[in-house]
């Protein structure tokens, strides 16, 4: 395939805060199991996980762990991010370090049953539907109401169109970060294990998703160049010790479902869920920052995914989904329950955010007027 002449973007700041180098510093723990795999991390891999120690699979502080919580998700955040650009003065050999592999393993079942619970989901993926119903199985029910956007809703966009300030638009900047920031690369999993039409068609909305072809049209960069332009922090991972759990657990799942081959109905159903829902929330988030006078670069990345993701609807829905299924028809419901399972998060991360901004609170865990931790 032939790209033809592209000419390199001048250098910014932006550049320099998103070079392959830029690995994160490791954060601070939120309770004893992010608080073994950070003790773990700061050493050499193969300890059995360092000083500390690593718990024990049926220690309660596992079993009994809060699944949405910051202590779990944080650990599961720390163990997935190995995979992916991994943290500053941390060995890269503890990416793929038994024992801290099965400590990953043993949060993962507890973040997982607790989904499957809370979205009436059964089965352990793979296709398994254990003792669902046909509801279970019906991709095209669980997409239809993805379309739909109240003209006055009560969600996010709804909130910062009506009555949304600044400080409350670049909170949720922030806590979009850990996202956007690695937007389409959890999904980039899918591809080695889709086939045909499925994988072509994955593959070109992913393509759109990073830039066709040119770096500063990376969605992840115009991220980074959005909070440039709101005056934030556009370093990867940036903002990962403000944010709380419900923003990791958008992400985690991500994680969870590229990770897990037996999870790749879920994943295509995950990407599904994000494109269809993206273009009409980017039409009412567009006129927000319009409203609030935000730079151009904030705007951008939403007029961006407003056009282009109404086309991924289309593809993901009939070439990617329909392909996979009539491959593989044991998969629908993996594919529900991705779905499901991202709107499940996002909805508790919506209610996280509305909750505190109505009290006048900061949603982060530490203000962004706040110094950091340390």
């Amino acid at each position: 395939m032939t790209t033809g002449s592209l000419s390199p973007s001048p250098t910014t700041a932006v550049d320099s805060a998103l070079t392959s180098a830029d690995t994160a510093a490791l954060p601070e723990a939120r309770g004893a199991l992010s608080a073994a795999v950070l003790d773990a991390l700061t050493g050499p891999p193969g300890a059995g996980g360092g000083p500390v120690g690593f718990p024990s699979v049926q220690d309660p502080a596992v079993a009994d762990a809060d699944p949405y919580g910051d202590d779990l998700q944080l650990a599961l955040y720390l163990c997935y991010e190995l995979h992916y650009r991994g943290f500053a003065d941390v060995s890269p050999d503890w990416e793929w370090d038994p024992d801290l592999l099965r400590l990953r393993a043993a949060l993962e079942r507890v973040f997982l049953a607790a989904l499957r619970r809370d979205t009436g989901s059964d089965g352990d993926g793979d296709g398994d539907g254990g003792s669902g119903t046909s509801s279970d199985s019906d991709v095209a029910a669980a997409l239809d109401p993805l379309l739909i956007q109240p003209a006055e809703g009560g969600g996010v966009s709804d909130f910062l169109l009506r009555e949304g300030q600044w400080w409350q638009m670049r909170e949720y900047f922030a806590h979009r970060s850990v996202y956007h920031l690695k937007e389409a690369d959890p999904h980039a999993f899918a591809i080695p294990r889709l086939d045909g039409q499925a994988k072509a068609s994955l593959v070109a909305v992913e393509y759109d998703e990073y830039g066709g072809g040119r770096g500063e049209r990376v969605h992840a960069r115009l991220f980074a160049d959005l909070l440039a332009g709101a005056g934030l922090d556009p370093s990867y991972l940036g903002y990962l010790d403000r944010v709380p759990a419900p923003a990791l657990a958008t992400v985690n799942l991500m994680s969870l479902c590229g990770l897990h081959r037996s999870l790749r109905g879920a994943l295509v159903g995950h990407f599904a869920a994000a494109e269809i829902s993206t273009a009409p929330s980017a039409r009412k988030m567009a006129r927000v920052l319009e409203r609030l006078g935000a730079d151009e670069r904030c705007v951008l990345f939403f007029t961006e995914h407003i056009e282009a993701d109404a086309v991924h609807e289309q593809v993901m829905r009939r070439d990617v989904i329909g392909d996979l299924l009539a491959r593989e028809p044991h998969l629908a419901a993996d594919v529900v329950f991705g779905i499901r399972a991202t709107e499940l998060l996002e909805e508790r991360l919506a209610e996280h955010l509305l909750g505190a901004w109505r009290g006048g609170d900061s949603s982060l865990r530490r203000p962004l007027d706040a110094p950091p931790a340390g």
